[in-house]
């Protein structure tokens, strides 16, 4: 029997999901509601498959390699296994540079 892993989105995933969305709907509600079939599905996939994707290339080149990350162009998906369990951390567009949304993200907390 496969191992199967719960998923989680983090507060800023779900948000970052619902502006993306929203921003969609704006121009096209037929294409958002397909933007969001894709991401759930997508997401949904790593309860089978949680190590699927790849590592975050700027994290990585700072030596941070527990982030993972799933393309959906030109969306990316961030995100962190642990355990039986995979926390959504981040959507974000692709085009973006993503060490600025996590340093925006990290001072807005402090």
């Amino acid at each position: 029997m496969a191992l199967t892993y719960t998923v989680y989105w983090a507060r800023a995933a779900e948000a970052d999901l619902k502006a993306i969305i929203e921003y969609i709907h704006a121009e096209n509600p037929v294409v958002a509601r397909k933007w969001l079939d894709r991401f759930r599905v997508l997401a949904e996939g790593l309860k089978m498959f949680p190590e699927r994707g790849r590592l975050v290339p700027e994290l990585e080149a700072q030596g941070i390699t527990h982030y993972c990350e799933l393309i959906q162009p030109p969306w990316r998906l961030l995100n962190r296994i642990d355990q039986q369990k995979v926390h959504v951390l981040l959507l974000v567009d692709a085009r973006r540079n993503v060490e600025g949304v996590l340093l925006q993200r990290l001072i807005r907390q402090s």
